[in-house]
């Protein structure tokens, strides 16, 4: 129970948001899913090769979250290891949306959506490595 208490305990936590990216939030929504959990130096390779068109904007706010975590640790004097960093929460919220009018058959006119997405992206830093100092120390 020692180790799963430790494990918890969060030493750096940044995040990071994009407000009003124009991509649609439930194709945002699909790419987001994707690196949810994951690392986050594997979850920019993953997004780097993603073929949808909001891979980039979720990505440059990995990115930019990473940023506000290492500047994080440095302002608290903490280790800092990227590799450490995991994705713990990554979600996306609906923006505004633009309304414009389209020409359609005898005279009428349409509407169309433009959708605009906030994205957010949670990264943190566990403390893993003095979990792991604790139970070997107590299994001896």
């Amino acid at each position: 129970m020692a180790t799963q208490n430790a494990v918890k305990d969060v030493t750096v936590e940044a995040k990071a948001v994009a407000r009003h990216v124009r991509v649609t939030p439930m194709k945002a929504r699909r790419v987001v899913d994707l690196i949810r959990g994951k690392n986050a130096t594997d979850a920019v390779s993953t997004l780097m090769f993603a073929q949808q068109s909001a891979a980039e904007p979720v990505r440059k706010v990995l990115q930019s979250a990473m940023a506000n975590a290492r500047v994080k640790a440095d302002q608290l004097s903490e280790a800092f290891d990227e590799r450490a960093l995991v994705v713990s929460a990554a979600y996306v919220d609906e923006g505004p949306t633009m309304k414009r009018f389209r020409p359609r058959a005898q005279g009428r006119a349409s509407r169309i959506n433009k959708r605009t997405s906030h994205i957010t992206v949670v990264v943190s830093q566990h403390e893993i490595a003095a979990a792991k100092r604790t139970t070997g120390k107590g299994a001896r």
